[in-house]
Parts: C-alpha cells; sequence; structure tokens
C-alpha cells in the first residue's frame, strides 16, 4: 500500500496514486485519460469545449476501457455582451491578406462554453468521481446538481484569497495553480496578473489558509517536483505539460518538437488565442504580433477571428524540457514509484 504524507486526495478519488492527468482542451482526450487512469493517476476530460453529448459519448469511452476515476473539467467563465473585435481584425489583415481569407470571414472557432443547466444534465448522466472548474465556480443551484450526484467538486485557485472562496462554497479540494502552469491561468477574482505567485510561494500559504486537500499545479515536471510540492503540503499533483509529451495527447507535430527544444525555455502569457493569460510556447503568431495586444478582445471572443488563419496555441508550462516521449500509463507509474522513493516511503 502507498504511504503518501498526505493521503485525502486518495479517499477522496479512489486513484492509486495522487496524480492527475491535467484536462487541456485540444490536447487530451479519451486515449490519453484511459492511459493516465491504468498508471494509478485520476484521468480527465475537457468539457468547455463540447456539446453536453459529446460529453456523454467521451465518458463512456473511457468507461469502456477500464475503471478508475474519471474527472470531467468545466469553465464557468462570463460571456461578454457586445464586444467589438474590428480592431483585433485589422491588426490581423495581412495574415488574411496572405492566405487569401476574407478578413470578415470566421465567425466560429472552437467555443469555449460556461457551464450550464445542459452540461450538468451530462454531468448527472454520468456521475464521475469529480468534476474541476475552471474560472471559478457555477451558481449554486447547479452547484448542489452536482453535489447530489456523489462527485467531488474541485476547484483551481491562483490566489490565497481565491483558495478562501473556493472553500467557503464547500468545495472538496482545490488546485494550487502557480504562475508556472501552463495553458488558461484560471482566475476569478481579478486580481492584477503580475501579483500571481510562483507554486512554491503559493501552495504552502494555500495549504495553512484552508483545512483541505490541495493539489499542486505548475512548473512540476518530474519526479523531484512532486516529491518537493508534497514536502509543502500537497495532497496530490495536477500535471499538464508532463502529458503532452505522451504519444496519446492529442498535440500536433510542431507542437511535440516546441517542448524539447529551445522554445521550451521561453513560454510566456499570451492573450492572442483567446482573448484570456495562457502560458505557451512562441508561435509564428505571437512572434510577429508580441505575445500581449490589446486590441484581441475578451476571453473567449479572440479565437473566432484566428479560426479561418488556422494558427494554432502550444501550450505549455515552464517545465516543458523536463518531460520525455513516454507512454501516458508508464509515465505516471514511473513518476509515483520515483517520487515515493524521494520521499522514502515504499509502495
Amino acid at each position: 500500500m502507498s504511504r503518501w504524507p498526505d493521503t485525502r486526495f486518495l479517499a477522496l478519488a479512489g486513484a492509486r496514486l495522487p496524480i492527475v492527468q491535467a484536462p487541456m482542451a485540444g490536447a487530451g482526450g479519451v486515449a490519453l485519460a484511459v492511459a493516465a487512469i491504468k498508471g494509478g493517476a485520476v484521468g480527465s476530460l475537457p468539457c468547455a469545449m463540447l456539446a453536453p453529448g459529446e460529453v456523454r459519448a467521451q465518458a463512456a469511452e473511457v468507461r469502456a476501457a477500464g475503471d478508475g476515476p474519471l474527472a470531467l473539467n468545466f469553465f464557468c467563465h462570463t460571456m461578454p455582451e457586445d464586444a467589438e473585435d474590428g480592431a483585433w481584425r485589422a491588426l490581423l489583415r495581412p495574415f488574411y491578406e496572405a492566405a487569401g481569407v476574407d478578413p470578415h470571414a470566421g465567425g466560429g472557432g472552437a467555443a469555449r462554453r460556461p457551464f450550464d443547466a445542459a452540461h450538468c444534465a451530462a454531468v448527472e448522466d454520468v456521475r464521475p468521481a469529480l468534476v474541476s472548474f475552471h474560472f471559478g465556480l457555477p451558481d449554486e443551484a447547479l452547484l448542489a446538481r452536482v453535489r447530489a450526484t456523489g462527485a467531488r467538486i474541485v476547484g483551481n485557485a491562483t490566489t490565497v484569497a481565491e483558495a478562501r472562496a473556493l472553500a467557503a462554497r464547500k468545495v472538496d479540494a482545490i488546485i494550487a495553480q502557480g504562475w508556472e502552469a501552463g495553458g488558461h491561468a484560471g482566475r476569478f477574482l481579478m486580481d492584477p496578473p503580475d501579483e500571481q505567485m510562483g507554486l512554491i510561494a503559493l501552495l504552502p500559504q494555500i495549504v495553512d489558509a484552508v483545512d483541505l486537500p490541495v493539489i499542486a499545479a505548475g512548473g512540476i515536471g518530474d519526479a523531484r517536483g512532486i516529491a518537493a510540492v508534497f514536502l509543502l503540503g500537497a495532497a496530490a499533483v495536477q500535471l499538464g505539460t508532463a502529458y503532452l509529451h505522451c504519444p496519446e495527447s492529442l498535440i500536433m507535430a510542431t507542437h511535440r518538437l516546441g517542448l524539447v527544444g529551445a522554445a521550451a525555455e521561453h513560454t510566456a502569457f499570451t492573450n492572442l488565442y483567446s482573448g484570456g493569460l495562457a502560458r505557451g510556447l512562441p508561435t509564428a503568431l505571437t512572434e510577429a504580433l508580441g505575445p500581449i495586444r490589446e486590441e484581441a478582445p475578451p476571453f473567449p471572443l479572440a479565437g473566432a477571428a484566428l479560426a479561418p488563419l488556422g494558427f494554432k496555441p502550444h501550450w505549455a508550462g515552464q517545465a516543458a524540457r523536463l518531460g520525455r516521449p513516454e507512454g501516458a500509463a508508464a509515465l505516471t507509474e514511473r513518476l509515483g514509484r520515483e517520487a515515493l522513493a524521494l520521499l522514502g516511503a515504499k509502495a
């Protein structure tokens, strides 16, 4: 039996290892979740860009592949009203002209949907082990419906104040998301972005502030990082970029190459792809325009104008170069084994 310093998350989730495979829309999916679960982790499905029927179908695929804890992840942002994207499209005009694309095209793009009643009905049908939320939590009526399924509720905090706010709404566990993490920062209290802490400062302060299992996320790329955050009080880790290296991830070849090259040492926050701040590798778009532009409409609307141009983000955290190509099940098992050895425990 594994003897981790804090076993609260293991009891909560029913996993063999205190590892959560991060959802990662566009990169994670059924195959990655299945492999992570087989390795002993909590497997996650990113659901913010899925229709409710797709949530049900993908969850059924995961369940059909074997037993183990499944987490569904949703966004809780508020859709902006009447956002103007004229300045954004004007900035992109040279790209439209080079591609021979109508600058007024592209009303679509990948939709990031806030959690609603239809998604909640899908959760009620799936009854996952965990439901995690990014950008805060849904309203109390929806949250009560999720809780009634028996699913454990996990919130994401980028500050100590956010952790306290999540605890006040009686979540079961909290993700402490450090500055180093790849993808979108899940800020919801709107403190200045440049005040967000790195994980080594954020984690112990959240652990001290709330009496809940805390899941460390951001800059954890190997067993050394896992062992370190357990010493800081974590009850589990959430790994995203480490899983991007796995063959089960859905990322493109260029993204995969970037994870192991010099670009991996230069991740930065950008608002170009969605309008929200998200950490990723440099891309042709960020190199041409710079990572932050005030012309980009607010989250999640910036992506609509980019859709006809084919630009894709290469999300990654600051520990990208610590990863290596490896099957997700083998990666999970190895990281758990090596971290326990560093902690002086036995599996």
